[in-house]
């Protein structure tokens, strides 16, 4: 068993998301490409985005702290602190509306 600070997490990656020139910063806490769930902290700084992409699978962003916004086509949802979002299985972005961390769940397509 492994136990992980979430909060810890969301905090280092912001910091590197600072130190980015990218202004943006990501770890995966569980998963990866040989599992089917994956869950990731992404670090995003205010005017961010990550750009337009499909969806992998089933999946959710939980806002850790700060302020999104998830759009998909023409439709936007904007979630801050404690929001959960779940995904449309559409092509979408995510941006920050002010710094934000978030984590995002994804249980992959097989």
């Amino acid at each position: 068993m492994q136990k992980i600070s979430i909060e810890a997490l969301a905090r280092q990656q912001l910091n590197a998301a600072v130190a980015s020139r990218s202004g943006r910063a990501a770890d995966t806490v569980f998963g990866g490409h040989e599992k089917v769930l994956r869950q990731t902290v992404i670090a995003l700084l205010s005017g961010m985005s990550l750009t337009e992409h499909e969806n992998p699978g089933e999946a959710t962003i939980y806002v850790l702290s700060g302020r999104v916004r998830l759009r998909a086509g023409d439709i936007a949802w904007e979630a801050r602190t404690g929001d959960l979002l779940i995904v449309p299985d559409a092509r979408h972005s995510l941006d920050a509306v002010e710094d934000s961390t978030v984590l995002m769940t994804v249980a992959k397509k097989r």
